[in-house]
């Protein structure tokens, strides 16, 4: 299956467009101490119906060498107590912070949380510097999607302010499409 990525950004804050407020009290929080379980748990449980499986294999070492790097930062979205979704950003130490993960778990697709989630992850790259010292300030954030991803993840990006800069037509390598890599098979409710 031929499988397109689009590279997304933006380039001011005054960039950044925002969302629509949640019909639902969602708190967003960022997850200060660094936990490759809930790190590992995010990736899977958000990932896993859109076949995010680069970071199946990580152990448990890797994942925390990943979270602990200054300047990566993982904001969560809590639904009455329960994980709703989360965003991942990784700062490169030049001004660039890429939004390496962002999503909804399946029970929250569709409760209009998305566009909350990212206008908020989008501000929090923006202003990440003031909370890591030394960190240079962002001049740019930046995402990816893919035609794998959920259908309403390019819209999200573009009604938010992000714009397209590259697209990429690839052909991944055989993947049995009938597994899921998430936290088991099928547990996103699915129509």
């Amino acid at each position: 299956m031929d499988v397109t990525t689009w590279y997304l950004e933006q380039t001011d804050p005054a960039d950044l467009r925002p969302a629509r407020p949640p019909q639902e009290p969602v708190e967003i929080s960022r997850a200060e101490v660094p936990s490759p379980e809930f790190g590992r748990f995010l990736y899977t449980a958000v990932g896993g119906d859109w076949q995010w499986t680069e970071r199946l294999p990580w152990t448990w070492r890797r994942w925390m060498d990943w979270l602990d790097r200054p300047g990566t930062e993982t904001w969560v979205a809590w639904l009455r107590g329960t994980p709703a979704g989360y965003a991942e950003l990784v700062a490169d130490g030049d001004g660039q912070v890429e939004i390496a993960s962002f999503g909804l778990l399946p029970y929250a697709i569709g409760r209009g949380l998305g566009g909350h989630l990212l206008e908020t992850a989008a501000s929090r790259a923006w202003d990440i510097a003031r909370r890591v010292p030394g960190l240079a300030p962002t001049r740019r954030v930046w995402v990816h999607t893919c035609s794998l991803d959920g259908p309403a993840a390019l819209p999200n990006y573009r009604a938010r302010g992000f714009r397209v800069y590259d697209e990429r037509l690839n052909v991944p390598g055989d993947a049995d499409e009938g597994s899921t890599p998430g936290p088991w098979p099928g547990a996103g409710p699915r129509g």
